[in-house]
Parts: structure tokens; C-alpha cells; sequence
């Protein structure tokens, strides 16, 4: 069992607070996705974890061992980066190999290992070429294979697949997932990503100014963002003030109202997704807040049709729409209707991590 405890961690640089009384628990065998944008200490903490950083208070524990004064190369643990980091004078086979040389594991079981690994991470037919011989993708598989086959208590994952053009990005998170699954390793992975950690994590931590903002499963993270943060940076939103809701009317607007609390400056967040879009005036329905708003833009995406619009006091509002021949002609100056159900809205207050209300 190789569980992860982060307790109370605390890291600044001067002035500036990098992580501020950061605790979690990362359950042995999961992946754990650490989200945010740059410079949200997500980086720090992964490498704090790593031990190339030195935490400034708290505790770490792995599989029930305080790891705090371990040294990093001492910690169990494998690290994939950015940069695929291969050494260029050594084939696929030997960069694999470079840890348990390093370990003084025996021959024979260096190439059991090493077999096992470049079979996992489809790697065999590429055993004996150079570095300079592969693929950027071929190269961070080198990369994972190097760190999975020490067989490390814990894998940390720092934006290994940022480097990759986008279809290989979602080949490779697949198979990385996979692979994760089948050897059931503890995984804490970071990225800028929100679709790479939707698609991949048991739980993903979302970070912003060195705080946890929130982790939750990844449908619970998106279906109920915590904070107006959460819910701006996983995924998209429709973010009205009730000011943009003054010419709609019914009984549904007056129960959005309601959960407003007096005198709270409030944001009404609403997924494209749920926002439903008409040409023309729209058929209301009792359950349902209509916005009309002038479109500005339409833009065609296949399966889905996004159009754009302002609303009458100058706000922004978005659907992502099955495409019709009716909205297809939408052209920006044209008015439609734009409406949801009261109950799929969410409130927050308007601040950059805004409570949910």
C-alpha cells in the first residue's frame, strides 16, 4: 500500500507563498491529478513531494513513513517530466535500465524488468534504437518506462504530455491511464489540462494561489464546482449578473432571485451545455429563464454549434448547440432566444474565488 499523506505543507520564496497549509490524502493506487494555471504551486508541491524542494513546515508520508528528511534519489519514487529527459547516448533499452544499474539489481533481472516494461509501454520493437531515432511520443513512453520499471512506491508526473501535438496527447493519456490501472501504481500527475484531468483522474485537486480550491472526483469537480475559481477553470460558463436576467420574466427568474442572499454582489454561472438557444422570440416554459441577447458569433465544430450573443445591458452569453439549419443561418446582428432551467443554474459570489452561494 503506498498512500499518500500531505500534511500541513507550507513553502515560501522570499515574500512569496508557494503553498499555503497545504493537506491531502492521496489513496494508495489512485491517480491524483493536480490542476491550475502557472504559478499556482502545483509544480512546487508535486517537487516538494519529489524532495528536489524543501518543504518550510509539515509533513510528508508515504505508505505510513515519514519521508521529510529522506533524500530525494532515497524516496521510492519515479518522475516523468516535461521534457521527456531521455539520456541521448543510450537506446531505448539502456535508458530503461539506467535505475536498477543505478540500484545494483542483478542481470538477469534487469532484462526480466526491462522486458516487462518496454511490452507495457509498447516499446519492444524500439529496444535498440536511439533517441534520436524516435518520435516525441516514443521518447516520453522511454520516459515512463524508465520511471515505472524501479517499481517506485509513488509515480510523479509532471506535465509529460505538454510537448505533444494534440491527437498524440490523447492517444498517449489513454494508454498512460491504462498502464496506471493494470500495475495499480499510486500516481500524482500535474497539468494545466482540464480536459487531460477530466479524462484521467480518480481525483483531481484544484489549485490557485497556492491553496486548495477544491478535490473531488471529476464529475462531482465539474457538476459542482466549489467556488466561482472551480467553475471558471474546469470547463466553460455562462457568468450573468442579475442584472442580465432584468428582462426576462416568470416564476422561474423569481426563484433564481430568491437564492440570492440580500445585499450579496452574485454571479449566476450556467454551462453552454444547458443553455438552450431558439431563433426568434422562443416558446417560454414556467421552468425556464429566456435572455434575448443579439448574436455576435456562430461558429460551426461539427457535432456541435457554439453561438455567441450579448445580452441587452452589454453581457456575454454562449451555447454549445446541436446544429440546425435554423441556427446554422444565425449571422451576428440577428436575435434569438437564449434559456435555462432555473435549477441547472449555480450561484457564487462575484469575487475570483467567489463562495458558491
Amino acid at each position: 500500500m503506498s498512500e499518500v499523506l500531505i500534511q500541513n505543507v507550507k513553502k515560501s520564496y522570499g515574500d512569496f507563498t508557494a503553498l499555503s497549509d497545504i493537506s491531502l490524502t492521496i489513496p494508495s493506487g489512485s491517480f491524483f491529478t493536480l490542476l491550475g494555471p502557472s504559478g499556482c504551486g502545483k509544480t512546487t508541491l508535486l517537487r516538494t513531494l519529489a524532495g528536489f524542494h524543501k518543504e518550510d513546515s509539515g509533513n510528508l508520508i508515504v505508505a505510513g513513513t515519514s519521508i521529510g528528511k529522506v533524500p530525494a534519489h532515497k524516496r521510492d519514487m519515479g518522475m516523468v517530466f516535461q521534457d521527456y529527459a531521455v539520456f541521448p547516448h543510450l537506446s531505448v533499452e539502456d535508458n530503461v535500465a539506467f535505475g536498477l544499474r543505478q540500484r545494483k539489481v542483478s542481470k538477469p533481472e534487469i532484462a526480466s524488468r526491462v522486458a516487462e516494461v518496454l511490452k507495457i509501454t509498447q516499446l519492444q520493437a524500439l529496444a535498440h534504437r536511439m533517441p534520436h531515432e524516435l518520435s516525441g511520443g516514443q521518447q516520453q513512453r522511454v520516459g515512463i518506462a524508465r520511471a515505472l520499471v524501479i517499481r517506485p512506491k509513488v509515480l510523479l508526473m509532471d506535465e509529460p504530455l505538454s510537448n505533444l501535438d494534440a491527437k498524440l496527447r490523447v492517444e498517449l493519456r489513454q494508454e498512460l491511464r491504462a498502464i496506471q490501472q493494470r500495475m495499480g501504481i499510486t500516481t500524482v500527475y500535474v497539468t494545466h489540462d482540464q480536459e487531460e484531468a477530466l479524462s484521467m483522474s480518480d481525483t483531481i485537486c484544484v489549485m490557485y494561489g497556492g491553496v486548495i480550491q477544491q478535490a473531488s472526483a471529476p464529475y462531482e469537480l465539474y457538476n459542482e464546482p466549489a467556488n466561482k475559481f472551480v467553475a471558471t477553470f474546469v470547463g466553460e460558463n455562462n457568468f450573468l449578473t442579475p442584472k442580465a436576467l432584468e428582462g426576462a420574466a416568470g416564476v422561474a427568474q423569481l426563484d433564481l432571485a430568491k437564492r440570492i442572499p440580500a445585499g450579496t454582489e452574485a454571479v449566476i454561472a450556467v454551462r453552454p451545455e444547458d443553455m438552450r438557444v431558439t431563433v426568434g422570440q422562443g416558446v417560454e416554459a414556467a421552468d425556464r429563464i429566456t435572455i434575448r441577447a443579439t448574436i455576435d458569433s456562430v461558429s460551426f465544430l461539427g457535432r456541435e454549434l457554439r453561438v455567441g450573443g450579448l445580452t441587452a445591458n452589454g453581457e456575454a452569453i454562449f451555447a454549445m448547440a446541436h446544429p440546425t439549419a435554423d441556427l446554422v443561418r444565425l449571422r451576428p446582428g440577428d436575435t434569438a432566444t437564449f434559456s435555462f432551467a432555473a435549477a441547472a443554474a449555480k450561484l457564487f459570489e462575484n469575487s475570483v474565488t467567489g463562495r458558491r452561494l
